[in-house]
């Protein structure tokens, strides 16, 4: 059995938001610059140069990237041979949360309650997706969502005799309706099965996957490339001005599922899809 404090959690996760609200994968700042030297609509490439300064800026000025600094969603794993001690785990987490966006000056988003509103002035408490895992590890992922990209979101409860065509059909109009409002080009994720709310957390799993890597089944990554041309043909473009990019990457994720369903979410993510992890 091994021993871990809370207070190295809360560090952790402090840390973590902090960073991944200034500074985007690498990967995706990557994939962002290779895309302003495809793009041939000479308004969007002017756009993609823009995103590219902005990255830097907030890079060397340690400042967010958008001013949206995000619902704070946290996926942990925990490996089942782990043991917290001296506190509370939900506490240390929300304490972190806290710090980092109290003493990293970064905008408080969240409300108390949906419909009476209230807003709770430190960005509390998080969204925690736990897991347990073999071994003596804890994987801490922070993905601080903004909600112009999140509220452009879908899940559809197909039956199982939707055909691939239907899938990305579906996955095309949810970014066609999304439009200008998600500040694209987007990054999707995507979830394949389970159930209701589980196909929505793959989604944002997905979505938190780097863009560098594709889903491991030949199938799948064959699907995540289909989708993503078909996107690309809509001409949404940088910032919904027309071109040639408006999808950077597709992830899927998926999951056993009940005999008759074959659920599909879609995660839809801006161009700084922010995510930074951290094993301990």
């Amino acid at each position: 059995m091994r021993e871990i404090d809370v207070s190295i959690i809360e560090k952790s996760v402090e840390d973590l938001f902090i960073s991944a609200n200034a500074v985007l994968p690498q990967s995706l700042e990557e994939l962002i610059k290779t895309s302003k030297d495809k793009e041939t609509n000479e308004t969007a490439k002017s756009i993609f140069c823009d995103m590219c300064k902005n990255l830097a800026i907030a890079r060397e000025n340690d400042i967010p990237i958008c001013q949206d600094t995000g619902m704070a969603v946290l996926f942990i794993e925990i490996g089942q041979d782990v043991h917290f001690i001296n506190g509370s785990l939900n506490d240390a987490i929300n304490s972190g949360v806290r710090k980092a966006y109290l003493d990293g000056k970064m905008r408080c988003s969240i409300v108390m309650d949906p419909i009476h509103r209230g807003n709770t002035n430190d960005n509390t408490p998080a969204l925690v997706h736990y897991s347990i895992v073999e071994g003596d590890k804890v994987k801490l992922t922070a993905a601080p969502k903004g909600f112009g990209s999140e509220n452009m979101s879908r899940i559809k409860m197909f039956t199982p005799s939707a055909t691939e065509e239907d899938i990305i059909s579906f996955v095309t109009d949810v970014v066609r309706t999304a439009d200008a409002n998600p500040c694209p080009p987007v990054v999707l994720g995507v979830g394949i099965g389970s159930d209701f709310e589980g196909c929505a957390i793959l989604s944002k799993k997905a979505l938190s996957r780097d863009v560098s890597v594709s889903n491991p089944d030949e199938y799948y990554k064959s699907l995540e490339e289909k989708m993503l041309t078909e996107i690309n043909k809509l001409n949404i473009g940088a910032q919904g001005f027309g071109g040639d990019i408006t999808a950077l990457k597709v992830n899927i994720e998926t999951a056993p599922t009940h005999i008759a369903g074959l659920p599909v979410a879609v995660n839809v993510g801006c161009h700084v899809t922010r995510h930074k992890e951290i094993v301990i």
